[in-house]
This record gives C-alpha cells, structure tokens and sequence, in this order.
C-alpha cells in the first residue's frame, strides 16, 4: 500500500482522501433517512397499509446486516476498491428499480437491493483502519462517519420538501443521481489500501470463530448495536409519531426529524477530539450515559402527559450525541481486537449493528397506536440504551482482568 499520510485528491495511486470516505458513509446514510417524510403519501400511493410500507426501514437495515457479513472477507480478499465500485453500481440499479415499481412488493424488493450501498459504510471504517492505528484510527472514524451525521440532519428535511413539492418520486431520483455522482469520484479518487489476503473467501470467513471467540470484540460490537438500537428504533417510530400523534405535515416532520442529527454530528465532532487522549472506554461510557439520559427525560415528560413535538424530537437530540461519541469508539475497538481481519470484523460488527436496528425498528412500528402516544417507543428506546452501558461495563471489567493477568 503507498504510504497512508501522502494523500493526493483524485489520485488512484494514493488513499483516498478523507471528503470521500465522508460522502460514502453519508449516501448510506442519506439512502436510509431522506425518504421517511414520505412514508405516509407512499402508504397511499402504493394503497397499502402503513406497517407494510414501513417495512421498508426494517427490511433495508436487515439486507443491510446480512450483506456485512460478507462485504468484509471479500474486501479482505479482493480489496476495498472494486467491492466498494460494485456495491455502488448495483445501488444505482435498485434505485431506479424503485422510481419504476408499480406495487409495494416491487418497490420493497428493489428497497432491499439498495442495501448494497452499505459498502460505503463498511468499507469506509475498514480504509481508516488500514491507514491508522486503534486510538488515532478512532479519531479519525469520527471525523468519517461525520458523514452520517451531516446528511440525516438535511436529509430528512431536504426529502420532507421534495415530496411535498414534486411527489415521493423526486426524492429517489435525486438517490439517483447521488449514487451516479459518488460513483465518479470514487472512480477517480479512491487507490486500494488493503493488502490482499493470501486466504481463500471460504477460509477468510472460517476467520469468524477468531472474532466470535473475543469477548472485547463482543462487548464492543454489543456496545455499539445497543447504543444505535435506539436511534433505529427511533426510524421505525418517529413518522408515526410525527404524523399520527403530532399531526405534522411531511415537510415540518423533515426538519424536525434531523434532530438526532445535531446531536450526533456534535457527537462525532468529540470523538475526533478527544478520543486519542481520553481512549475509547471513556468516550463510548459517557456516550451510552448521555443515551440513556435523554431518553429517559423524555419517557418521563410522555408518561405525565406533558409530551409534544418540541420535546419528543428536541430530547433526541441526546441520542444522537451518544451515537456519536459510541460509534466511532467502539467500531475502532472491535476492528483493533484482530488487526489483520478488519474488513471482517467492521462487516460483522456492522451486521450486528444493523441486524438488531431491524428488528427494533420493525418492533418499534408495531407497538405504537394513535392512542398510546410515542411512550412505548420511549421505552424501549431506554432499554437499549442501558444494555448498551452494561455491555461497555463488561469490556471495561475485562480488560482491567487482563491488565492484572499481565502485571502478575
């Protein structure tokens, strides 16, 4: 691999340069949130039912999960250049696959296959893995998956605007024409920073038990799944509630719905920061507090029945200042645990990640009610969140034994 710290922009001979690996983690992003204004004028243009239309998050996030398992040992094998390419590329197809569905069940297969995106995401985390070591590489993940944070904030808004504007048509044509953009840059920009794995693909994913067998890549992986939980089921949920509960037009529910956004571009911004003088266990420990924090204020205002859009969407704002100082930290703890697997382990750490933001997000639109408010949702929010505090509790607790166990 050429030297990671000489960086030329729209070089292939060189890693890419950091604005890139920002716009790859933020069309994955942007593919997950922009469309959820539309949610209700889909339900009836499709004429279906809402909890179907809105398996369109539950079963992005679940391809999402299963696609990682594999995207890292190819990437392991094959480099990050060419899988990330391809995965692009499909992802053009299957947006144009939902511009031209006439049903719903047309429209969620081809919303499956623009899962493929989540390469970006993956392979993102996996390149700064390969240029830096575990605390600075933490620092670094944060600047990245800054991406994340930028385009949920506008997204929404940007997606609630166009449909109300043009219909929900507009906001996947303009996916269209991200993915085609994004396309050319990584083309033009993005050299290979992965060294090619001497391993067969069947032998790179019999690599797993190494993983599986890490009690720290657990409690990492556990920490960062737990502590997003939160924000995934706040996707699955919080349309609903906006435009059921609160009774919010498309548009105003887009702005609002950034919210967690704010926080966690904060979140993300600390992490560059601090992590390399804090180290991971700290920030992702403060991180699943401030979670936990803000989501049990507002189940408390809910609960007394003094609940409304300003403080249901403002006190998320403490979620996504929670991911954001959890995320980065743990995904760079769990991809350090085994350096030489780190495509494999940012894939299956990521499948864990978004395999269980499925089923909350799915779990979270099938427990609300016009009746119930945004309580249950609430709640099982704030359980995620403490499991999360407990998991980096664990990995904490471990690593004090194994410090023991070297001094002795």
């Amino acid at each position: 691999m050429t030297n990671p710290h000489v960086i030329r922009y729209l070089d292939r001979s060189t890693p890419p340069h950091i604005s890139t690996l920002i716009l790859l983690t933020g069309l994955s992003a942007l593919t997950l949130t922009v469309f959820l204004p539309s949610l209700p004028k889909m339900t009836a243009y499709f004429e279906t039912d809402y909890r179907l239309m809105q398996l369109s998050v539950a079963v992005y996030l679940g391809v999402n999960a299963f696609l990682q398992v594999f995207i890292g040992p190819v990437s392991d094998k094959l480099g990050r250049r060419p899988v990330i390419l391809w995965g692009i590329a499909l992802f053009i197809l299957a947006t144009l696959g939902c511009l031209l569905a006439q049903n719903v069940y047309i429209f969620l297969f081809f919303r499956m296959t623009q899962a493929v995106v989540v390469v970006g995401m993956v392979l993102g985390r996996a390149v700064v893995r390969d240029m830096y070591p575990q605390d600075e590489a933490a620092s670094m993940i944060g600047y990245v998956t800054m991406g994340t944070a930028v385009v949920p904030m506008f997204g929404p808004a940007i997606g609630g605007v166009l449909d109300q504007t043009f219909g929900w048509h507009a906001v996947f044509v303009m996916l269209l024409i991200s993915g085609a953009v994004l396309y050319a840059l990584v083309w033009a920009d993005m050299g290979e920073t992965g060294a090619s794995s001497e391993l067969s693909l069947g032998q790179q994913i019999r690599e797993y038990p190494e993983l599986l067998t890490s009690p720290r890549f657990w409690g990492y992986s556990a920490s960062s799944a737990l502590s997003s939980g939160a924000f995934f089921a706040y996707l699955g949920g919080a349309p609903f509630v906006g435009t059921v509960v609160f009774g919010m037009e498309s548009a105003e529910m887009g702005i609002f719905f950034g919210a967690p956004a704010v926080g966690y571009f904060a979140g993300n911004f600390l992490s560059g920061r601090f992590s390399r003088r804090a180290g991971i266990n700290k920030m992702i420990t403060y991180g699943t507090v401030v979670c936990a924090f803000g989501v049990f204020l507002s189940l408390v205002l809910s609960l007394g029945g003094m609940e409304n859009k300003w403080t249901f969407f403002g006190l998320m704002t403490f979620v996504g200042l929670g991911n954001g100082l959890v995320i980065p930290n743990a995904t760079a703890g769990a991809l350090s645990v085994r350096p030489h697997l780190a495509g494999t382990a940012s894939g299956l750490s990521g499948a864990m990640m978004l395999g269980g933001g499925a089923g909350l997000s799915a779990w979270a639109g099938a427990l609300l009610t016009p009746e119930s408010g945004a309580w249950p949702l609430l709640a099982l929010m704030f359980s995620t969140c403490v499991l999360g505090q407990i998991a980096i509790g664990l990995v904490v607790r471990r690593e004090r034994r194994l410090q023991g166990m070297s001094v002795n």
